[in-house]
């Protein structure tokens, strides 16, 4: 495995960063690691790559305990924080060139690694400006070249794709997804649209703890047993009353008069809202059925009514 983590904890102070998380990650896979803000993902992306000691727990990189080897590990490791962290001084061969001879690399094999890097991640127009000049998109582009410049084994992204505009986000899409062709790539997001666009599997991180692990397409599945459905009143209507409808499973109020109604699957519930809205004299403003994507996923793993029905 190229990652392993091991009944994972990280507390600081008295709170509970990450709760005795555990999952791996194989050799060629990349693995998108999904959560809400303040879920844990930087956090265990930190520890996975040396940067935070773990309270307690087992994370291992290509082999190596980042406890007992680090340098082992930032060895064989590439690593782009949510933060980017760039020498904005520097000149971008300059500054590719500093990170190479960090990791050993001299001579030669130096500056064929840095044309190679500069070539892969689209910077030869950019090579000879100084990094403060250039635009967001291509300075995450520097410090994908900078993560990459020592031909790591894994690649940890930390929020690579936060704060770019479209056409941004396409062009380091495209350049994550040709990476991972060659490198275990573990993707950190709170971003929907990234995991549905580069990743297979998703492993989702809600309140430190792990709620899901799974391929995109199981998980979409194993979430297809209901159906939901929006409804909303111009009247004041209570989560009690809709609960006690046939084949209603779930209610959620969403504001004031509307709701998320939840169904199994094949049962239709909305004729059964027509008919309580009749007999009530209630005003039936509006009716939606939602299909099965992976927000409304994402929303059912991390809302706080879910995580409250968890821990019960």
């Amino acid at each position: 495995m190229s990652l392993q983590i091991r009944n994972l904890t990280k507390i600081y102070g008295q709170q509970r960063a990450v709760h005795n998380i555990s999952f791996e990650v194989a050799e060629g896979e990349i693995v998108g690691f999904l959560g809400p803000n303040g879920a844990g993902k930087s956090t265990t992306m930190k520890i996975a790559t040396c940067f935070l000691p773990p309270t307690e727990g087992e994370v291992r990189v290509a082999g190596y305990d980042v406890t007992d080897s680090p340098m082992k590990v930032k060895s064989v490791t590439g690593y782009l924080p949510e933060h980017n962290p760039l020498y904005l001084d520097m000149y971008v061969h300059e500054y590719l060139s500093f990170i190479g001879r960090l990791y050993g690399l001299s001579g030669t094999a130096l500056k064929q690694q840095v044309g190679d890097m500069v070539e892969r991640c689209g910077l030869t127009r950019e090579q000879n400006k100084k990094i403060e000049a250039l635009s967001k998109g291509y300075r995450q582009r520097v410090g994908l070249a900078q993560a990459l410049i020592h031909n790591p084994k894994v690649l940890i992204l930390d929020e690579p794709t936060s704060g770019l505009d479209p056409n941004q986000l396409v062009e380091i899409r495209k350049l994550i997804k040709e990476i991972s062709q060659q490198k275990t790539v573990i993707f950190s997001t709170h971003i929907l649209q990234e995991v549905q666009a580069l990743c297979n599997r998703v492993v989702v991180i809600n309140r430190g703890e792990i709620v899901a692990d799974d391929t995109v397409d199981r998980l979409m599945q194993r979430q297809g047993d209901t159906v939901t459905v929006i409804a909303e009143f111009e009247q004041g209507v209570s989560v009690e009353q809709l609960q006690q409808l046939a084949g209603v499973i779930q209610v959620k109020q969403l504001g004031a008069g509307k709701f998320s109604v939840v169904a199994a699957r094949g049962a239709d519930v909305r004729p059964a809202l027509f008919r309580f809205a009749a007999d009530n004299n209630l005003s039936l403003i509006g009716l939606k059925q939602e299909e099965t994507s992976l927000e409304s996923i994402f929303h059912s793993l991390t809302a706080p009514s879910a995580v409250e029905h968890n821990q019960n």
